[in-house]
C-alpha cells in the first residue's frame, strides 16, 4: 500500500472499528491504555497468544492509526495513539445522537396518531 493509501486509511473512522473488532487486539489497546508504552514481551506476558501473532495484530492497529511502535534500545514499546480513539468516540456519539432523533422523531408520529 503507498504511503498516501496508508493516510487515508489511518483517517477512515470505518478502519478504527474493524480493527478494533478483534478481540485481541481491543485488549491490547485496553491493556496499552491502561498502562505506559509496553514491549511486545509485556504485550504477551500472559495473553497466551504467541509474540509473533501479536505484532500482526500491533501492524493491524498501527495501519488503523490506533498504536505506534517507537525503538527503544534494542525492542520496540508500544503506546496508544489516543486521538484515533477520541475520534471513534466522536463517531459513535453522532450515530448514537441520529437514533435518538430518528427515535425522536417516531415517537412524535406515534404519539399524534
Amino acid at each position: 500500500m503507498s504511503p498516501k493509501g496508508a493516510d487515508a486509511l489511518a483517517r477512515d473512522p470505518a478502519s478504527v472499528f474493524a480493527a478494533l473488532g478483534d478481540r485481541t487486539r481491543l485488549r491490547l489497546v485496553a491493556r496499552m491504555a491502561a498502562d505506559e508504552p509496553q514491549s511486545i514481551s509485556r504485550l504477551t506476558a500472559g495473553t497466551g497468544v504467541t509474540r509473533q501473532a501479536v505484532t500482526r495484530h500491533l501492524q493491524v492497529l498501527a495501519a488503523a492509526g490506533l498504536v505506534r511502535g517507537r525503538r527503544r534500545g534494542r525492542e520496540v514499546v508500544w503506546a496508544i495513539e489516543p486521538d484515533r480513539l477520541v475520534e471513534a468516540r466522536r463517531a459513535l456519539d453522532e450515530i448514537s445522537a441520529q437514533w435518538d432523533r430518528a427515535l425522536a422523531r417516531l415517537r412524535a408520529h406515534v404519539e399524534a396518531e
